[in-house]
């Protein structure tokens, strides 16, 4: 069976997919699946020929793709790499490949890999991915509808409000007690988010957000532990706790070895865990999110439970969460990704 596997692009997130993506990449081949690698955004330079038989080539296609720096990548450099000076998101040769397949295993991460815009071009190409649809994906990505759809539903989540660029500058002072938590509307894996204690902060805290999206969300701090819980074809996983060992779970404590003790399944008693695991469930009807996700969570000192997003494409690296769900139940990492990728084929 001819595999897609597709990472990279141009998010802020690069790093991350591309290091899910040789997992993956690396996991569909050992199970005997005929597998290609591709960055979406550099794509594959080679005559039509080579093309046409690609997926016979005798070759390791991850074996150039390093590990994750603890900071986001530059951008303008990867832009610099195209030689046809980049002016769709989709490399050279990306969409006939994709096309070649049985399936594409979305390894992508962050902007356009998450926000449905992919997932919409291969709908009207006729190309079969992993994860959810592009209405889904766009709903899950965009911080400030997903709180309004939970609020709607009475799924708890933090209280927050929504400001656009400009907006600030009419306000006066944060519309949310301190210490309050900034998140760019659209981003991934913490980049863009800040926790402000005061009005200087707050200010440097929307600054930051700004720099990758012209909306933010601005909520309420929650003081407590923090959870995940993955949904596989609509049943959630055993719940993991994640506790950085220093600051918060940020880009470095997500991606770096070490940063942080996660425990799965999580110590909490059954009737807590059962709860984390219902919200979940009904976090992934509510969002139509379909085949898997990944639902975040903050428990208060008080043992409130709230929802804080869902990530329709989870990280799927040395130090990813939905992996060690997935082997608390006995499912290891190429198990995972033939489960995955049979959803899809389904």
């Amino acid at each position: 069976m001819k595999i897609v596997v597709l990472g990279g692009g141009i998010s802020t997130e690069r790093d991350v997919s591309l290091s899910s993506s040789r997992m993956i990449y690396r996991a569909l081949k050992n199970k005997g699946y005929q597998a290609v690698l591709l960055d979406v955004y550099l794509g594959y330079e080679g005559s039509d020929e080579d093309v046409a038989h690609i997926f016979e080539k005798d070759c390791d296609w991850a074996e150039n793709i390093g590990g994750i720096q603890e900071s986001n990548p530059d951008i303008s450099k990867i832009k610099a790499l195209r030689k046809d000076g980049g002016r769709s998101y989709f490399g050279p040769n990306v969409l006939t490949i994709c096309s070649m397949a049985d399936a594409v295993f979305l390894g992508l991460h962050g902007e356009d890999g998450e926000n449905g815009k992919v997932q919409a071009a291969f709908d009207l190409l006729g190309i079969r991915y992993t994860g959810t649809d592009y209405v889904s994906s766009a709903l899950s990505m965009d911080k400030s509808l997903a709180k309004e759809l939970f609020a709607f539903h009475h799924i708890p989540t933090p209280a927050g409000v929504h400001i656009r660029r400009g907006e600030e500058k009419a306000a006066e002072g944060c519309p949310v007690p301190f210490p309050c938590v900034v998140k760019a509307c659209r981003g991934g894996s913490s980049v863009g988010v800040s926790i402000a204690k005061n009005d200087g902060e707050y200010r440097k805290a929307l600054e930051e957000a700004f720099l990758y999206d012209d909306e933010a969300v601005v909520e309420q701090y929650i003081e407590g532990r923090e959870f995940s819980c993955a949904v596989i074809d609509g049943k959630a996983l055993p719940v993991i706790e994640i506790a950085p060992i220093n600051g918060f779970y940020d880009y470095k404590n997500k991606y770096q070895a070490g940063s942080t003790v996660e425990t799965c399944p999580a110590d909490l008693s059954p009737e807590k865990t059962k709860e984390i695991q219902t919200i979940s469930e009904r976090v992934f009807e509510v969002l139509r999110l379909k085949n898997y996700a990944r639902m975040d969570f903050m428990m208060g000192k008080d043992g409130s439970v709230y929802c804080l997003e869902a990530n329709t494409l989870p990280g799927m690296t040395p130090t990813s969460l939905i992996p060690q769900e997935a082997q608390a139940m006995g499912v290891g990492f190429e198990e995972l990704c033939e489960w995955i990728l049979k959803l899809t084929l389904r």
